[in-house]
């Protein structure tokens, strides 16, 4: 039986480290602030705000709950992130995507300030991802893959990582933290020629596909640590990963759950995202 790599202890040791700065800040008079943009009312969009604002809450983090219409244009969202980027009681904000399709998303990206950019959307976060420069933030999720690895002490120095999947949001931001730890990495797509092939020469596979159970015994060899970032409903109507549960208890030496694994970490990343955002802003009007 392969073991399971939870998310709630690793978002715990998150969640102490975050709470101690935001007691620091409030001792100063600064109250850490999270800006959540939402347009319309999408239900994985509203999921996703109120999984934030219940983490706001219970991080001592105050939120500002900008919603707007659907069909907002995209001058008037650019004029209200530019209100958000010379706020300076917000320290980070969040923009919920996908955006409805009559806006363009690279100019919503770029309209964000950086240091704002707590969820790692802007090109200037992205560069620094990239570049292994301390510029900006990481895709939270991304990121969120990193944090189960170090906290139950998996060293990617030397190890053969395969991630499945080349989003901006998970699979090619979190190749390039594991290439800054010193795996050598593989990155597959939907384009690529046998998957399963790449995967099952891997020590570790980050699946970040969006395909429920895709990931089955034909990828996995043993003793392998697999990383699922999926979140899927399956043909039960039950949330589930894009790794074939079973599978990777009968091959692997650890796995992720979902739910209960990276998706439970993170919030915890960005709230630790925001709080630190204001630490810097702290800094600076000193």
């Amino acid at each position: 039986m392969a073991e399971l790599l939870k998310g709630v202890p690793v978002a715990a040791a998150i969640n102490a480290r975050t709470a101690a700065d935001v007691e620091m800040l409030k001792g100063k008079g600064v109250e850490p602030c999270l800006a959540i943009v939402q347009l319309g009312n999408n239900d994985a969009d509203t999921a996703y705000a109120t999984s934030a604002k219940k983490k706001c809450a219970s991080s001592g983090v105050a939120v500002k709950d900008v919603a707007l219409a659907a069909d907002i244009s995209e001058a008037e969202l650019i004029e209200k992130i530019n209100e958000l980027n010379e706020d300076a009681a917000v320290h980070g904000v969040l923009i919920l995507r996908p955006l409805p399709a009559h806006i363009n998303d690279d100019n919503i990206r770029a309209a964000l300030k950086p240091e704002k950019d707590i969820d790692g959307i802007t090109d200037i976060s992205l560069s620094g991802v990239f570049t292994g420069n301390s510029v900006g933030y990481a895709p939270c999720t991304a990121q969120a893959c990193i944090e189960i690895l170090d906290y139950y002490g998996i060293n990617l120095k030397g190890k053969d990582v395969c991630v499945i999947g080349r989003s901006l949001v998970v699979g090619r931001p979190v190749a390039m933290m594991a290439l800054g730890r010193n795996a050598t990495v593989t990155v597959c797509s939907s384009a690529t020629v046998d998957t399963p092939a790449h995967a099952r020469q891997a020590d570790v596979i980050i699946a970040a596909i969006g395909k429920a159970g895709m990931v089955d015994s034909s990828y996995l060899s043993e003793g392998q640590i697999l990383i699922d970032v999926g979140i899927n409903v399956n043909a039960e109507g039950k949330l589930c990963g894009d790794v074939d549960s079973s599978s990777a208890d009968e091959a692997a030496a650890a796995y992720t759950p979902v739910p209960g694994g990276v998706g439970s970490v993170t919030t915890s990343v960005l709230m630790s995202h925001v709080v630190n955002a204001a630490k810097i802003a702290a800094e600076k009007l000193r």
